[in-house]
Order: structure tokens, then C-alpha cells, then sequence
């Protein structure tokens, strides 16, 4: 079985990485093993299909009609503070 080395992790992801093992009774390395499973089982979906996705949100979606202000209103309210 292959062999993965990583380096370099941040503090804080590691001790939650290490919380998450010992909640659940494995050992840190079998705890990675398995979340890295569950990202690699997870769909993925080319770049460019997320941001059509997201273009056509935008258009949709209209803060007027929701009863947001405009930016206009509220960058005075915003320097003012």
C-alpha cells in the first residue's frame, strides 16, 4: 500500500484532525484516510459549470425587489461610521 507524507499542516488543522480521530475512536491516520474518501466520493463539477451557475443566480436575483438597499445608499452610511 502507498505511502502519503504531508507536510507542513497548520497547527490548528491538525489538532482538529486529531480531535475529530480520537472522537471517533481511530487513529489519526485512519481518520484522514476516511475524510479523504468522503471528499473524493463527493461530485465535483467542472469550473465552468459553477460559475454559470452562479451568473445565472445573479441575474435572478434582484436585492431591490428583496427590500436590500442599493450600494449607493450604503456607502455614504458605511464612511460616515
Amino acid at each position: 500500500m502507498p505511502i502519503l507524507h504531508v507536510r507542513n499542516v497548520p497547527e490548528e488543522m491538525y489538532a482538529e484532525l486529531k480531535a475529530r480521530a480520537q472522537a471517533e475512536g481511530r487513529s489519526l491516520s485512519a481518520q484522514v484516510i476516511i475524510m479523504l474518501e468522503q471528499a473524493l466520493r463527493q461530485p465535483t463539477r467542472p469550473q465552468s459549470e459553477v460559475l454559470a451557475a452562479l451568473d445565472t443566480r445573479r441575474y435572478r436575483f434582484s436585492p431591490r425587489k428583496a427590500g436590500a438597499p442599493s450600494s449607493t445608499e450604503l456607502l455614504p452610511q458605511d464612511r460616515s461610521r
